[in-house]
């Protein structure tokens, strides 16, 4: 069985991988799956749950750093936001691939713990290149 690969689209708040995501994303029909990333902070208007963000409360989102839940997890103005291991590792499993949509500090994390982090996959599926 195929395994699915881990895509990372790194960059800096207003860099446009929102863009990028959302031109990727409906050509790869149901063969790629967005992490949705959780957060501590309010949701803005028009924001769903599980959808844009998944939106927890400091003190969970804190036990899951303690449970080494988070692929990769950072403290942005105030709020914590971070991508919950489960289920990358779910859709690794069923042969989908992963988009990953995060900031530059969370994108050099998951490239350190490549095979070390909650799945084994190699660095190369990670960065996309050797």
């Amino acid at each position: 069985m195929y395994k699915g690969i881990l895509v990372v689209l790194s960059g800096p708040s207003g860099a446009g991988k929102g863009t990028v995501s959302q031109a990727l994303l409906p050509k790869m029909k149901d063969n790629m799956f967005l992490s949705v990333s959780a957060t501590t902070r309010v949701p803005r208007n028009g924001e769903i749950d599980g959808k844009d963000y998944l939106f927890i409360a400091v003190s969970r989102f804190s036990g899951m750093i303690a449970g080494n839940e988070f692929l990769e997890w950072a403290r942005v103005h105030d709020n914590y936001y971070g991508t919950p291991c489960l289920p990358v590792r779910e859709a690794l499993k069923q042969g989908k691939d992963v988009l990953l949509e995060i900031d530059i500090q969370g994108g050099l994390q998951v490239k350190k713990k490549n095979s070390e982090g909650c799945f084994d996959i190699p660095a190369p599926a990670i960065l996309g290149r050797t």
